[in-house]
């Protein structure tokens, strides 16, 4: 450990120091898998996702070194911790400048390198995926030899039969880690890293919870994989995410080396840059408090009653009793007889979706346990889908805005709205691009943006490139922030919104083809209801570069006049205060939208404890007073 460092019984208290006040709200009393979920929810929300060309340069705001063989005020080169010699002078160093590709020995530049190798998540080995690809928590600068030798290598402790001894000690060896029935080769960072290691790959085992159950848990094209031939210490779950006794060496790694100033700072350098962070450098003590299930050995009885209580044309909705056991963790839904869940959930009700109308369908439930201990099946239903309503089949684009692209600015937005009549679960969604090589003129795919989380029926979401100015709509409005390829794009490229990797939902442009909505604004025509895999420029209404009006849902100038009685305002014209009458008392969201759309002004429960909502340092002008979904147009003087 490095002289620098707090002693370790102050660790907690000013580590905790470092994050924002009310950053870890809802945290306390948690503990388990249920602390896990918690955490993920907070470090993934507003997440901003850099290109991962980015990284580069801002290795120079996250990785300098600092700490051993510089001062903070004239270091110019980078920490790098796989060559890193904490006892004195490193073998060599690099600066920012000096990323390269393809090395023969150590000390002839650096590459970026995924701690959870891009393996795991990448979709293939020409598409990259995004938010995980360019994850500054968990990708980090080092020798390009040394991590060109460690491959995709799990990290480990090695046996005494060693493949590669580098500068700094750092080796690969035989895997001899307890209890772990990997035998292959592993890369075992010195002493002085274990921890930061430890603490980076429980990171993204929290981060990217919901996604792992479809991440690779092995890196070999094997039919047959046995625990010896599996490389990766995920194991497939979302819960527990890492296999056990992986998680026992990363526990102690971490004790043995506690939370260095280097993390602190870093974690610090990266909340600035993505706007989220590692909450077991702030909080290590949460390592142990997760990762502490102690799950017994019976399989839990099964579900109650599953019954079908809603039957539309492309989804259905179903319901059961929860099992009794108090260890449950979620429910497995089975369709048509499969051995594969067609979903999982936590809760007792779900709507299955992308189903076909007219259709007849089965359906069973297990629940599953701490020990991922299956129950019996539910009792099964048969149920069909109707032949048509009135709903969306899948989600839809209603916007897309190509503006101002230049190499500092991305005026790049989508918008994307759920008018499916259910929730939807949005880990199985993506943004895909096209390029053109400049030099062949052949059309490629480019890197993936996956998106996460939940959509509720009749809510829209925007996806915005952090490098954009647009006017009407910023960063902390949108649900994704990402400066991956799919929101790079121009005029000439084809973007599509994809389910299950590859299946296209809508479509911005011709596939396989050189485009022409570059300097333009599309905005869905209000007489569209669903999405098409096959553009068509008929259904879009055409505006200039940069234009933003109404992003994000906001209502059309149409909407907002229309007809509504449910509220009267008073007076119109209005100078300081405009007074509501009616069941005012039920208002959630009170705002007011002048006539681009932009909202200037908004309130939580604006009428709790008075009767009118202050207008007074608006400009004079025509606005909309929306009161949740209702809006009164009213002249400001």
């Amino acid at each position: 450990m490095k002289k620098i460092l707090l002693p370790i019984i102050l660790i907690s208290s000013y580590i905790s120091a470092q994050a924002p006040a009310g950053y870890y709200n809802g945290t306390t009393g948690l503990t388990g898998y249920a602390l896990k979920s918690k955490l993920h929810d907070i470090i993934s929300e507003k997440m901003v996702n850099w290109h991962y060309n980015d990284l580069k340069v801002l290795y120079g705001q996250t990785d300098l070194d600092k700490y051993y063989d510089h001062d903070a005020s004239n270091t110019q080169y980078l920490l790098d911790i796989y060559s890193e010699i904490p006892s004195g002078p490193d073998a060599y160093e690099y600066t920012v400048d000096q990323m390269v590709a393809g090395v023969s020995m150590e000390g002839q530049g650096y590459n970026r390198e995924h701690m959870m190798p891009q393996s795991t998540f990448s979709t293939s080995s020409s598409i990259s995926d995004y938010p995980m690809y360019s994850d500054l928590n968990f990708i980090i600068p080092v020798d390009g030899y040394i991590n060109q030798r460690r491959s995709n290598y799990p990290y480990g402790i090695g046996n005494n039969t060693n493949h590669y001894i580098f500068s700094n000690t750092s080796r690969i060896s035989n895997a001899a880690i307890p209890n772990y029935p990997y035998i292959g080769r592993v890369y075992e960072p010195i002493n002085e890293f274990k921890g930061d290691i430890a603490r980076s790959l429980l990171y993204f085992a929290v981060r990217y919870e919901g996604k792992l159950g479809s991440f690779n848990t092995a890196y070999t094209t094997s039919a047959n994989l046995t625990p010896a031939t599996d490389q990766c210490p995920l194991d497939g779950t979302e819960e527990r995410a890492v296999d056990l006794a992986y998680i026992a060496m990363l526990k102690q790694w971490s004790t043995a080396d506690p939370v260095s100033q280097r993390e602190i700072d870093r974690n610090n350098a990266i909340y600035t840059i993505q706007k989220n962070r590692n909450p077991f450098i702030d909080h290590p003590e949460w390592i142990d408090m997760i990762w502490s299930e102690t799950p017994d050995s019976i399989a839990p009885a099964s579900p109650g009653t599953l019954v079908s209580t809603q039957q539309n044309a492309y989804f259905i909705n179903l319901n059961w009793t929860a099992a009794p056991d108090a260890d449950i963790l979620g429910y497995r839904i089975y369709m048509n007889g499969s051995t594969t869940p067609v979903a999982v959930t936590k809760g007792t009700s779900i709507s299955i979706d992308h189903l076909n109308p007219s259709t007849t369908y089965t359906f069973t439930v297990k629940a599953f346990d701490k020990a991922y201990l299956e129950s019996p099946f539910s009792n099964m239903i048969t149920t069909s889908t109707i032949a048509s309503d009135s709903y969306a089949p899948d989600l839809m684009i209603t916007k897309y805005i190509s503006g101002t692209n230049t190499e500092f600015i991305k005026n790049n937005a989508l918008e994307i709205v759920n008018k499916t009549g259910h929730e939807v679960n949005l880990n199985n969604y993506r943004i895909n691009i096209q390029f053109k090589n400049n030099t062949s003129g052949a059309i490629y795919n480019g890197d993936t943006y996956e998106l996460e989380g939940k959509v509720g029926n009749n809510e829209t979401f925007v996806i915005l490139n952090p490098k954009g100015t647009l006017s009407c709509f910023t960063s902390n409005e949108a649900k994704f922030v990402t400066a991956s390829d799919p929101l790079m794009f121009a005029g000439e490229n084809y973007v599509e919104l994809a389910y299950n990797k590859t299946v296209t939902v809508d479509a911005i442009g011709i596939k396989y083809s050189l485009n022409n909505n570059g300097n333009v604004s599309l905005y869905r025509k209000s007489t569209v209801s669903q999405p098409t895999s096959t553009f068509s420029i008929g259904e879009w209404d055409s505006y200039p570069s940069n234009y933003c009006q109404n992003l994000g849902g906001t209502l059309s100038t149409a909407e907002l006049i229309a007809e509504n009685n449910e509220f009267t305002i008073y007076p119109n014209p209005v100078s300081d205060h405009l007074y509501v009458n009616g069941e005012r008392e039920k208002v959630k969201m009170a705002q007011i939208i002048d006539l681009s759309g932009k909202v200037i002004y908004s309130e939580k429960d604006p009428f709790r404890y008075k009767k009118s909502i202050p207008v007074t340092g608006i400009p004079a002008g025509v606005y909309f007073l929306k009161l949740d979904e209702k809006a009164h147009q009213f002249i400001k003087r």
